[in-house]
């Protein structure tokens, strides 16, 4: 049964146009039609998961196999979810507005440790029972969960989904679908489909392991498979022209995907070690799909996506022969992920546009000792040659992402993060120019699974204490802006992360008391204080102490320890809070005094990090570090203790992590094995394939710039509509819409000058939300002669049918545009009565009319009131027919003019109102006409 969409998506709704299912690109397949109907579900606003590549790609996938129905839903805001409770309504998918009761398969995008929530929350709202024991009785969706952290480990949600898809789900999930087919066609019972499902390569069903007291996690049934295999697909960048959301979103431009996976091997990184072998796309693929989606979305914007955008050695060549291609378009190309020791003048070129964006690199550490350690692979002088290029090719302003907390740290780690930013500044200097000012990210290391990394702590009071140490380095050091990671959200990342089926009932308490939308920072505080209660009421917090302090091992099954009494030695009534819960381990040979050196790492042996023992401590005359020698850490005893993921086989060799594991205490360097020989991790093999690399190729003659055409030859006025459910679309996405389209129509539109030139597209006025209207107007200017007959057609094929255009008309490029001859506006209202008793509309219109002025008082946004008199703006005011007892049809003309001089029709109410004495309802607004002055 569809949902009454209408009734709920209304002008009160924040950006509603994110709920309609009608953006460009957007698939309506038949629901009759289709054998299996899926939903994925990202669980996010819409601005997040509308524009997620994986989500796009899975999308067109799905819909492209036959038999096959693929719909869309997303978490949707406090305002829409509130009213799907006070309605009873369920949670709907935005195409065919059905509930999501209703489907075959739910799919939700798992990408973040604590994004459970925002899952929970979006079954209760679809009524949808939270685990797979709840659903086992009844005829509800299969519910599953893909994405980087349930490939990583989906023990903690294990209780909450049917089944797991683990790895690249392009040729995964149609096997899926089809197996589900099958099933239903023969009318098999919810659980033996399941075990079909497990039978399937990358399918994990959780129902058919169990979790042994040793930590480990076994099956429970002889035909499932032992360990579960993650799946690996090759990109296929034509996937990615899907939708053109009619919002902006937060990555409002076309993404094409060049290389998946990444060999670098970095330590920390889990997204490295899970997504090998690294698979480069062919860059004629590349170049097609982007020349393809560029002219079929009319996006002004194309990023390249990679984990390392730069290891793509055809880079500069595909960005040059694209930024080529499409020269004379006002395109510009952003690089998400770039390596500072790849980035050059070549790609400096092809970034941008006439638009210059962000540059962001990743030098995760600020010692050339602890980047060893992370297997960064990156040199002082590689990072300052990438920062020197960026500076010397206009960048005033880089982003760099640093770590606190890698194993092996020292504090003079920690201060060499600001020592290295300072070294970076006095060397990028130039005369007569602005000095070059960074945006620096601190964030908290949290140990991931499946790296070597994952049997590394770092307590809270440590990241505490470091953060204060990096805040006194940076205090004075101008044209610097730091930001840093909460250090308890941190903690709760590791603790679930790696966790295991006991966290369930913690996940879903932490929901109960208002956990969710937990990356967002105005959630923070609401969320750490819901999953710190859940983990206590849980009796868990023993278990996530030990994270807090910073302990190796958190998978040995000890049995609970009581809480501590609150009282005293509790100031914060809270076993999460306060420096007393999260101190230091301290060995018998740390030293105790570990205060935080000021301003520059002048450490002395007393004063070392208790995370390493500083033994021998050289310094020059001023007392600064020259050398320091560390002695070698033994490894924890426990490496070989089963871990919640060893159940998955992801390819890396669990003995090949702790040998690296043992390389990075030593720092020793692990090469690239896709340029410098193989590292023996596992991976290449029958099952995940091999390394496939594209050489460098050559680097085509950069044309220039794209330079604006001001030239103004004609000027055509449109006539056009704004009905239908584009009535919820505001006005800077309608002008955001209208660029798109003359893009797509390959028509010759003037740009403005000036460093962001932007297409002469003038519409008038701007409609209220939620109102409708056929009589909008806009001006487009053109560099050269169009026939208006065809001007019409090239623009009506590419926009919307809701918004038909009824004339156009050239006219003289001497005369003002629209926007400044606008004097008055036509509206046709629907108004409705509260009254009990017959409403008077003619005496009451009369009354209005006979009136010499209604004033209404005005706040300005300084605070200030003010008085209008809206009669001076009413210049027509008539009934023009009883559409019931209490309601009528009114027709008048007021003020519309760009300074502000309008009599909106809230406002004609307010007349209405007060002259009746009753109050009045505005049930319908269609504005009918612009009026322009001779």
């Amino acid at each position: 049964m569809a949902v009454a969409v209408d009734s709920l998506i209304t002008p009160e709704i924040l950006k509603p146009a994110r709920y309609l299912g009608n953006e460009l690109g957007a698939v309506h397949k038949p629901w009759e039609s289709a054998t299996v109907r899926w939903a994925l579900t990202y669980p996010e606003i819409y601005e997040v998961g509308a524009s997620n590549l994986g989500h796009i790609i899975l999308y067109s996938i799905i819909n492209a196999q036959p038999r096959q129905l693929c719909d869309r839903a997303y978490l949707p805001a406090a305002d829409l979810a509130q009213k799907l409770r006070d309605t009873q309504t369920p949670l709907f998918g935005v195409e065919s507005q059905k509930s999501l009761a209703e489907f075959d398969i739910l799919g939700f995008s798992l990408s973040y440790e604590l994004g459970a929530t925002n899952i929970l929350e979006m079954l209760t709202l679809a009524g949808i029972p939270l685990t797979w024991r709840e659903r086992a009785a009844g005829n509800y969706p299969l519910i599953f969960a893909g994405g980087q952290t349930a490939t990583s480990n989906p023990e903690p949600y294990a209780d909450f989904f049917d089944f797991i898809a683990l790895g690249d789900g392009e040729e995964l999930l149609p096997e899926i679908g089809l197996v589900v087919e099958d099933g239903k066609t023969a009318g098999l019972s919810r659980r033996d489909l399941l075990l079909d499902l497990a039978q399937v390569p990358g399918v994990y069903v959780p129902q058919f392991y169990d979790l042994h007291p040793d930590g480990s996690v076994k099956p429970n049934h002889p035909d499932v498979p032992e360990r579960i295999l993650r799946r690996v697909a090759t990109p296929i960048p034509a996937y990615s022209i899907g939708l053109v959301p009619y919002v902006e979103t937060v990555h409002d431009r076309l993404t094409i995907e060049i290389r998946r996976g990444c060999t670098r091997g970095c330590r920390f990184c889990q997204p490295g070690m899970l997504t090998r072998p690294a698979r480069d796309v062919e860059p004629e693929a590349v170049i097609n799909a982007i020349e393809t989606g560029m002219r079929s979305t009319g996006y002004d914007e194309f990023s390249l996506l990679s984990l390392s955008c730069s290891d793509y050695l055809a880079l500069p060549a595909v960005g040059l022969e694209i930024k080529n291609r499409l020269k004379d378009e006002n395109i510009s190309l952003s690089l998400p992920s770039q390596r500072v020791d790849r980035f050059d003048e070549d790609i400096a070129n092809i970034i941008g546009g006439t638009r210059k964006g962000g540059l962001t690199f990743a030098p995760e550490a600020g010692t050339q000792r602890l980047r060893d350690i992370i297997n960064k692979g990156l040199t002082n002088e590689e990072l300052l040659r990438g920062v020197k290029t960026g500076f010397e090719q206009g960048w005033d302003k880089i982003k760099l992402y640093f770590m606190i907390g890698l194993p092996g740290e020292t504090d003079v780690d920690v201060v060499g993060i600001a020592e290295t930013v300072r070294w970076l500044k006095r060397e990028c200097w130039a005369k007569d120019r602005r000095t070059l000012n960074f945006n620096i990210t601190i964030s908290n290391f949290t140990p991931k699974p499946h790296t070597p990394f994952q049997w590394h702590s770092v307590s809270t009071t440590e990241f505490a204490r470091k953060q204060r140490l990096l805040k006194d380095e940076f205090r004075d050091l101008r044209g610097v802006k730091v930001n840093y990671t909460d250090v308890r959200i941190s903690a709760m990342e590791d603790f679930v992360g790696r966790g295991d089926r006991s966290l369930a009932p913690v996940i879903r308490r932490a929901w109960e008391l208002g956990a969710g939308m937990d990356a967002w920072w105005e959630s923070l505080e609401k969320a750490y204080g819901a999953w710190a209660q859940a983990i206590y009421e849980a009796g868990l917090d023993w278990k996530y102490r030990r994270v807090e302090n910073g302990e190796w091992n958190i998978f040995e099954d000890l049995p609970p320890q009581p809480p501590l009494e609150r009282g005293a030695s509790d100031p914060a009534s809270s076993p999460f809070q306060g420096e007393g819960w999260g101190g230091v381990k301290i060995s018998a040979e740390t030293p105790t005094n570990s205060r935080a050196p000021k301003l520059k790492p002048r450490i002395t042996e007393s004063e070392a990090v208790p995370t390493l023992l500083a033994t021998d401590i050289a310094t020059d005359s001023a007392g600064s570090i020259e050398s320091l020698e560390l002695p070698s850490v033994p490894l924890p005893h426990n490496l070989n203790a089963p871990l919640p993921w060893d159940h998955l086989d992801t390819g890396i060799d669990k003995k090949w992590l702790q040998d690296d594991l043992e390389r990075a205490l030593a720092a020793g360097i692990v090469p690239d094995c896709s340029f410098d020989g193989c590292s023996h991790c596992g991976v290449c093999g029958t099952d995940f394939g091999h390394n496939v690399i594209v050489p460098p190729m050559p680097i085509p003659e950069f044309t220039g710039q794209f330079t604006p055409n001001t030239n103004k030859v004609q000027r055509l006025r449109v006539w056009f509509g704004k009905i239908g459910k584009m009535s919820l679309v505001g006005h800077l996405d309608l002008a955001r819409l209208f660029d798109r389209a003359i893009r797509r129509a390959s028509i010759p539109v003037t740009y403005s000058g000036g460093f962001h030139p932007a297409p002469r597209i003038m519409i008038a006025n701007a409609l209220p939300l939620g109102s409708t209207s056929t009589g909008e107007i806009a001006d487009f200017e053109l560099t050269t002669t169009m026939d208006e007959a065809e001007f019409h057609t090239k623009l009506a094929a590419q926009l919307p049918t809701d918004i038909p255009i009824y004339r156009v008309e050239s006219v003289d490029l001497k005369q003002s545009p629209a926007s400044t001859l606008i004097t008055q506006a036509e509206y046709i209202t629907t108004v409705s009565s509260a009254s009990e008793t017959s409403p008077q509309w003619e005496n009451w219109i009369a009354t209005v009319l006979a009136s010499q002025e209604i004033i209404q008082d005005k706040k300005s946004k300084s605070g200030k009131n003010t008085q209008i008199n809206l009669r001076d703006r009413l210049y027509e005011l008539e009934l023009m027919k009883v559409t019931g007892e209490t309601d009528v049809e009114l027709r008048y003309v007021g003020s519309c003019v760009n300074d502000g001089t309008l009599l909106r029709p809230e406002q004609m109410v307010f007349m209405l109102e007060q002259v009746s004495g009753v109050e009045l309802q505005l049930v319908k607004v269609v504005r009918s006409r612009l009026i322009l002055s001779e």
